[in-house]
């Protein structure tokens, strides 16, 4: 659903429309705002994460049906100067601190590199990182660095080729695994890589596939199944949870808190240790960390510092909303920068204070999945 929140004329920058001292408020938000994007409980949000398009060259079991999507059609999507604009409307007026380029698949957009490249030439020191499934990263990596890339992430929820091809439908594993080689030998760490489990197909990979992120200095995170799939086959019974995946891992592991602070991320970290066969007990020092995505069972609502935007310039402020407010009609209809600015903080202040997968243990009755798929969305 997307939500309208009044369309202010277009003005001349710090000017108001006519007849009004200024666009008008969401019914219940104070008159005299907050800076930056705050919400109704008090979060601000400073990670933007944008995407750069829908359309994806996998079609992951947990993500696309088979067939794949119908995509958006090239002028409903963010032109590159139209991505640099609203970015630098988050960084400059509403306190954005990082952002993320994400989609669909980042590296099937052929202006990547200038969009980049832009961004960087704008915002020297704001850290911008993506997230790719890594196909044709190997021979884009060099380029994503020069550009201005600061990090990457990779989604690898396997090093079986069967099973990888189970997942994603498609026989790429090889191109991937040299995708993040290519990244961390162009600099772009520290590299992390993205796993979801699912169960019967590659759960029982996990402490092997830790093992060998932990061998080559890439930082893993386990993400639990969230209900994002465009086949709406999700249940809260069939994922793999946080706590199972802990256990999975201790089976060769002990894992302990990172003493470092949360800091409002995702995912909770672990240090990992080996252990001991005949006592269980951790032994010698840490080999690494690895991170754990709980969305579902463990949520971390009450600390989110996430704003998204849409290929097609739609303010989502959680990633499970219905709601959607649309900001690059606005852009497109000669709205100021205040005025964008303005839509973005009345988008954020309606955020929901939980996405409603409070029922640890059963499908949530109280929820309902979201219309788009995660590649729809951008991760």
């Amino acid at each position: 659903m997307t939500v309208q929140l009044g369309i202010p004329q277009p003005r001349e920058e710090g000017s108001p429309g006519p007849g009004t001292s200024g666009p008008p408020q969401l019914p219940g938000r104070p008159a005299g705002r907050a800076a930056g994007l705050v919400d109704r409980y008090g979060r601000r949000a400073t990670d933007m994460r944008l995407s750069l398009t829908d359309k994806c060259n996998l079609r992951c079991t947990y993500c696309m049906p088979a067939e794949g999507l119908e995509w958006l059609a090239k002028q409903a999507v963010m032109s590159a100067e139209e991505i640099v604009r609203i970015v630098r409307i988050g960084v400059d007026l509403l306190g954005v601190r990082e952002l993320r380029l994400t989609g669909g698949e980042p590296l099937v957009r052929a202006d990547l590199l200038d969009i980049i490249a832009a961004l960087r030439q704008a915002h020297p020191d704001l850290p911008i990182s993506m997230t790719t499934n890594g196909v044709g990263l190997d021979k884009k990596a060099a380029g994503l660095k020069a550009a201005g890339l600061t990090r990457i992430n990779v989604s690898l929820d396997s090093l079986h080729e069967e099973t990888f091809a189970k997942l994603t439908r498609r026989p790429f594993l090889n191109r991937v695994l040299a995708g993040v080689d290519a990244a961390w030998a162009a600099g772009l760490g520290p590299v992390k890589l993205n796993a979801v489990l699912m169960r019967g197909l590659n759960d029982a990979e996990s402490p092997a596939l830790l093992a060998w992120a932990l061998g080559r200095g890439y930082e893993l995170r386990f993400i639990e199944q969230m209900p994002l799939d465009a086949d709406h086959g999700w249940t809260r019974r069939d994922m793999i949870t946080a706590a199972e995946i802990r256990e999975l891992l201790s089976a060769d592991y002990v894992l302990s808190p990172d003493p470092r602070a949360r800091d409002g991320a995702p995912a909770e970290r672990f240090e990992v240790r080996h252990r001991d066969a005949g006592t269980a007990r951790a032994t010698g020092p840490a080999l690494g960390t690895v991170g754990i995505i709980a969305s579902v069972t463990e949520p971390f609502c009450s600390d989110c510092r996430r704003t998204r935007i849409t290929a097609e310039g739609k303010i989502m402020s959680c990633l499970f909303s219905r709601e959607e407010v649309d900001l690059l009609g606005l852009l497109r209809e000669g709205a100021s920068d205040g005025q964008l600015a303005e839509r973005w903080q009345d988008a954020m202040w309606i955020k929901p204070k939980a996405h409603g997968m409070d029922h640890v243990g059963l499908d949530a009755p109280d929820f309902v999945q979201p219309d788009r798929s995660m590649s729809a969305i951008g991760g």
